[in-house]
C-alpha cells in the first residue's frame, strides 16, 4: 500500500512567519521593549530638557541644600541652584558624547575590520597591525593628557578620542567574523558571477554582521558614556558644561555625603544606572534576536520550529488513500 505526496503531504505557511513578522520580532522581546523605552524617554530629556527646566542650573538662590519639595523636585544645592535643571540639562551632553563616540568607532571598526578578514594578504596584515596598535593605547589617560595642553575639553572632542581609542576591539571581532564568511557558498557564488569586491562585502557580508555590529554599536556608547561621566567627576572635562558627572563632581566637591544631602547626588547616580541598563537590555535583546537558543518562553520568539520542506508530511488522523496500479 503506497501513498503518493501529492495526496498526502500538507503544507503548513503556519510553521514560517511572515516576513513582516520576521522583521519586527526584535521588537517583541520584552528586554527589548524595556530598553527601547528607557532609551526614548532619555533621548526625549536630550531634547527638550534645556526647554523644560524650571530653572537656570547656573542660578543661584537663598534656598541652600533645600530636600526635595514641591518648588524643587530634586532639592538644591549648597548654593542654592536646582538639582532637577542640572540632570535634565546635563542629558543632553552625555547622550550626544555617547552616540557620537559610539557611530564614529562604529564606522572605523567596520571599515578596517571587515576589509581586513575580507582582502587578506598585505591588506590584512597591515591593517591588523593598526588594530593591534590601537588596542593598546588607554583612552582616558590620553583624553586627560589632551586635556592637560587643550583650554576648552569640549563635548566633541572628548567623542572623538574615545572613538579612536575603542574602536579596535570590534575591528577584531569584525574581521574574525568575516574570516569566517568569506568562504561561505553564497560569497564563492556571488564572486563566480563575477560581482566586485566591494559589492560582495556591502551585499553578502555585511547583512550577515548586522548583529555583531549592532552589539558593538551598543557596547561602545555604554563605554563611551562611562568615560565622559568619569573625565566630568574627576574634574578633567569642562565643568561648566553641565552632564550627570559634573553634578557628581560638585556633589564630591563639596561633600554632600557628609551633609547628609542624598538628593544631590542619587538622582545623576539613577540616571546613570538607568541608562546603562537600558542599553544593556537592548544588547541581551540583539543577543537573543540572533542565537535562538537564548530565546525564552517570554522572549522574542515563543518557539523554534523546523520548516517543512519538500519531503511530504503525514499529519496524525490522515487518510491514507490506497492506489491503484
Amino acid at each position: 500500500m503506497a501513498v503518493t505526496a501529492a495526496e498526502v503531504a500538507v503544507l503548513d505557511t503556519t510553521e514560517t512567519p511572515a516576513p513582516s513578522k520576521r522583521r519586527f520580532r526584535f521588537l517583541r522581546g520584552r528586554k527589548t521593549v524595556v530598553g527601547l523605552g528607557i532609551l526614548l524617554f532619555f533621548v526625549l530629556i536630550a531634547v527638550i530638557g534645556p526647554w523644560i527646566a524650571p530653572y537656570d542650573p547656573d542660578a543661584m538662590s537663598n534656598e541652600l541644600l533645600q530636600p526635595p519639595s514641591g518648588a524643587h523636585w530634586f532639592g538644591t544645592t549648597q548654593t542654592g541652584q536646582d538639582v532637577l535643571s542640572q540632570i535634565l540639562v546635563g542629558t543632553r551632553g552625555v547622550l550626544v558624547v555617547g552616540f557620537v563616540a559610539g557611530i564614529f568607532a562604529t564606522v572605523l571598526s567596520v571599515l578596517i575590520g571587515v576589509s581586513a578578514g575580507f582582502l587578506g594578504g598585505t591588506a590584512d596584515e597591515l591593517l591588523s597591525v593598526l588594530s593591534n596598535v590601537f588596542l593598546v593605547i588607554p583612552g582616558l589617560p590620553l583624553i586627560i593628557i589632551i586635556a592637560s595642553f587643550v583650554s576648552d575639553t569640549s563635548d566633541l572632542l572628548i567623542a572623538t578620542v574615545i572613538a579612536f581609542t575603542s574602536w579596535a576591539w570590534g575591528a577584531r571581532v569584525l574581521r574574525a567574523q568575516t574570516l569566517s564568511l568569506r568562504r561561505r557558498d553564497y560569497v564563492e557564488a556571488a564572486r563566480a558571477t563575477g560581482e566586485s569586491t566591494w559589492r560582495i562585502i556591502l551585499f553578502e557580508v555585511l547583512p550577515n554582521l548586522t548583529a555583531v555590529i549592532a552589539s558593538g554599536f551598543v557596547g561602545t556608547v555604554i563605554f563611551a558614556i562611562l568615560s565622559e561621566i568619569t573625565l566630568a567627576f574627576i574634574g578633567v572635562a569642562d565643568i561648566s558644561n553641565w552632564n550627570w558627572g559634573t553634578v557628581l563632581f560638585w556633589a564630591q566637591s563639596n561633600q554632600a555625603l557628609a551633609q547628609g544631602a542624598w538628593w544631590w547626588f542619587v538622582p545623576a547616580g539613577l540616571c546613570i544606572a538607568l541608562l546603562g541598563m537600558s542599553l544593556a537590555l537592548i544588547n541581551f535583546g540583539i543577543d537573543e534576536f540572533v542565537n535562538p537558543r537564548l530565546r525564552t518562553e517570554t522572549g522574542a520568539s515563543r518557539k523554534v520550529r523546523m520548516r517543512v520542506g519538500f519531503t511530504p508530511v503525514a499529519r496524525p488522523g490522515t487518510p491514507e488513500k490506497e492506489t491503484r496500479p
